[in-house]
């Protein structure tokens, strides 16, 4: 896998051991007041105040008080970025552990290779028969699947990649819709899931994204289940 980080202009003066340059040749100077600037601020209220009406003891506590909260949200702030930097890094290599394995992830599609077998599963609500159905790129069924789920709960089923009279059929992609149908007749579209495997991992800024291959990218979060 492949990993491209962006260098900017600052990274490259850097790596030269020059200065960045800047047009008015002196860094920029930061426009957020600290705690060293409020207390400059009340050091000279105090100064400039009246003698015959100095500041009210309220207000002194009040300002004392605004100083304090200011220096917590900055700490608080600094340590919540040092908890993003961590969970940012524990999260890609989370995603580089599982490229080369197979997860299970919710798709309305089959990636079918040249050989071998799709998978998925289904999660039938009650006892009953779960029937599958396999379309061309054009919403044609190639292939209809029916698996008997005995109770409630997870129902594998696979294609051998050959359509109703046993060809196989063409590499690709290839939609999956499956139908449950209870003993009493009632009838419901269910959701699937199919196993891909993992090719790489993507960072984006939303996340950590998998490449699976033949589905494309799928977050993280939707894994379900890894083998």
């Amino acid at each position: 896998m492949t990993t491209t980080t962006n260098v900017g202009n600052a990274d490259i003066y850097s790596s030269l051991g020059l200065a960045a340059a800047t047009s008015t040749g002196a860094a920029k100077k930061n426009d957020a007041l600290d705690q060293a600037d409020f207390l400059r601020l009340m050091t000279t209220q105090l100064q400039q105040q009246d003698p015959l009406k100095p500041m009210d003891n309220s207000q002194m506590v009040a300002q004392m008080a605004q100083l304090s909260t200011v220096q917590g949200i900055t700490d608080l702030n600094t340590t919540v970025a040092g908890f993003q930097q961590q969970m940012s890094s524990d999260q890609i290599l989370r995603g580089a552990a599982l490229v080369g394995h197979e997860v299970l992830v919710p798709s309305s599609k089959f990636a079918l290779e040249s050989e071998g077998d799709a998978s998925g599963v289904v999660a039938a609500p009650a006892a009953g028969m779960v029937t599958v159905d396999i379309t061309d790129a054009n919403g044609t069924v190639v292939r209809q699947i029916s698996v008997e789920a005995k109770a409630a709960g997870e129902v594998a089923f696979a294609w051998d990649g050959k359509d109703a009279n046993g060809n196989r059929l063409e590499p690709g992609s290839y939609g999956i819709k499956a139908n449950h149908t209870a003993t009493n007749g009632d009838s419901e579209t269910l959701s699937t899931y199919v196993q891909a495997p993992v090719e790489s991992v993507t960072v984006g800024s939303d996340g950590l994204f998998l490449n699976l291959k033949g589905l494309g990218t799928a977050p993280i979060d939707y894994v379900l289940r890894i083998s």
